[in-house]
């Protein structure tokens, strides 16, 4: 069976044990001789003749058919007892890529679970949040991925510290603090009873840090091809001055991040492309060290790392029917690393043009933001919080002598309390459709806001925006109604197809 067959296989995978049938197991494994990028991060391969798991695009000389075991997770491939790949670094993969707007229950506790592993929270609280009870959610857990909540913690956190015992120069003390483990001990023993070396070993065998400078480096793979450039382009249109600095290679901003005690981590992030190692290497400031998984995870969503592009292109390039060349293959939805300062810029770009709504963004984030001594030149504030929002004697007459109407500023001070309140969840673990109906809830918010914060902030995959300046720019000869009709062939690909036609506007 060649990867063709393999990669039809791939809804049954998502769905059951990779064991199952001898048939099964044949299309993976030549998915895997064939360096498979479609697969890569939704199988991992263990391979009993040497005990360590890969990638199914590691270039590691290929194992024996009956060496093999496939799994869906790290975590399952650890729990079998394998280690991962020193060449391929299963710890760099992309993730599950999100499909539909109703994720498993399973799955949106898994992505909660890789941006709190260092933090510590119990299954209890998260099952909470989600609105379970924890003896449901470990269940439902062990019945998608074949490991507990607590296996699937333990790794996230294994796989964190080896990328930066990779990547970084961090003493092994500050990348058993960052990983979340309680203490050095601790970690050297975990370190050492599942990977069977020391953490001073690894580094001893690491390649050299992907940056020689100042900060935190660690490595995040994507599946190609990716379009950087595009991604690039979309958020240096929208930069903040003094929040975000775009440059042709680089994107880079500021940082704050709630801490577990009730305090604040505050610094600078800055990401660039490594195309020959389809990764992006993301540097931080030292001083976001007690939160390295959340910025990780916010920087996975805000460039869209986990997506499928293959699937995406071959769902969407009848696109080129319509508008000849607009579907291109590697494009991204770009996502936000702040969900309250997107969903804030995008009520403030409601009827106006997208520099009349930097322009409003910026005068607030430079009178009300915070500010932030990074010394790096031109980064230095950050957009405020909600909370910050909210402390403000009367939010429409600040707002109002910095240009904004009424309207705008009663819609934000109503998402900064909802958002404050936890009644909306801009982020991960949230379920698309119950947000986008919250959202529509509020006054000032209509289907056009609701659709652009659900692609976004939420990383939904299928929102579609009829009523869009550029979409209409794009499609001129049709009405709303008849771009909306026209879009449902994309199912469920349409935020691409809105990204496509925004990006075939300048050229590309």
């Amino acid at each position: 069976m060649d990867d063709r067959a393999a990669v039809e296989l791939l809804p049954e995978i998502d769905g059951g044990s990779l064991n199952a049938d001898e048939a099964r197991r044949r299309a993976l494994y030549a998915a895997f001789a064939a360096g498979d990028a479609r697969f890569d991060g939704q199988v991992f391969v263990g391979v009993s003749s040497t005990g360590v798991y890969c990638r199914s695009v590691c270039s590691a000389r290929m194992p024996k058919f009956e060496n093999c075991t496939f799994y869906r997770t790290p975590a399952e491939a650890e729990e079998a007892g394998f280690r991962p790949c020193m060449i391929c670094r299963p710890e760099v993969a992309p993730c599950h890529a999100p499909v539909d707007a109703q994720a498993s229950l399973a799955r949106r506790a898994a992505d909660l679970l890789r941006v709190e592993c260092a933090a510590g929270d119990g299954l209890p609280r998260l099952a909470a949040r989600l609105g379970y009870t924890d003896r449901h959610l470990r269940r439902a857990f062990e019945r998608e991925f074949h490991v507990t909540p607590a296996q699937y913690v333990r790794t996230c956190r294994l796989l964190l510290a080896k990328s930066l015992l990779t990547d970084s120069r961090l003493p092994v003390a500050q990348v058993a603090r960052a990983a979340g483990f309680g203490s050095v001990r601790r970690f050297n023993q975990v370190f050492r009873e599942q990977y069977r070396m020391t953490p001073t070993d690894l580094r001893k065998r690491r390649r050299a840090p992907a940056s020689e400078g100042e900060g935190i480096t660690v490595r995040l793979g994507y599946r190609a091809p990716y379009r950087f450039d595009l991604l690039l382009r979309f958020f240096a249109m929208r930069q903040l001055e003094g929040v975000e600095l775009v440059d042709g290679s680089s994107y880079a901003r500021t940082a704050r991040i709630p801490l577990p005690d009730g305090g604040e981590a505050r610094g600078w992030v800055r990401v660039s492309d490594d195309p020959q190692r389809h990764s992006l290497v993301v540097t931080m400031s030292d001083t976001l060290i007690e939160c390295v998984p959340q910025v990780c995870a916010r920087i996975r969503r805000q460039f869209d790392l986990d997506s499928d592009p293959q699937a995406i292109y071959e769902g969407i390039r009848s696109l080129d029917e319509v508008v000849p060349g607009a579907a291109v293959a590697g494009t991204r939805v770009p996502g936000c690393f702040d969900s309250f300062e997107t969903a804030c810029r995008a009520v403030l770009g409601q009827q106006v043009t997208v520099v009349a709504a930097n322009r409003f963004a910026g005068r607030i984030a430079a009178t009300y933001g915070a500010p932030i001594d990074n010394g790096v030149e031109g980064l230095s504030l950050a957009f405020p919080s909600p909370a910050e929002v909210l402390a403000l004697d009367d939010v429409e007459e600040a707002f109002g002598v910095l240009g904004v109407i009424r309207s705008r500023s009663r819609t934000i001070v109503e998402l900064a309390r909802l958002i404050e309140a936890g009644e909306v969840t801009l982020g991960a673990g949230a379920v698309v459709e119950d947000e986008m109906r919250r959202l529509l809830a509020v006054r000032g918010i209509g289907p056009w806001s609701a659709n652009y914060l659900a692609m976004r902030t939420l990383c939904h995959p299928d929102a579609f925006m009829e009523t869009d300046a550029g979409v209409a720019h794009a499609l001129p000869d049709l009405s709303p109604r008849e771009r909306a009709a026209l879009a449902e062939r994309w199912r469920p690909w349409r935020s691409y197809v809105n990204v496509c036609l925004w990006n075939s506007l300048s050229g590309d």
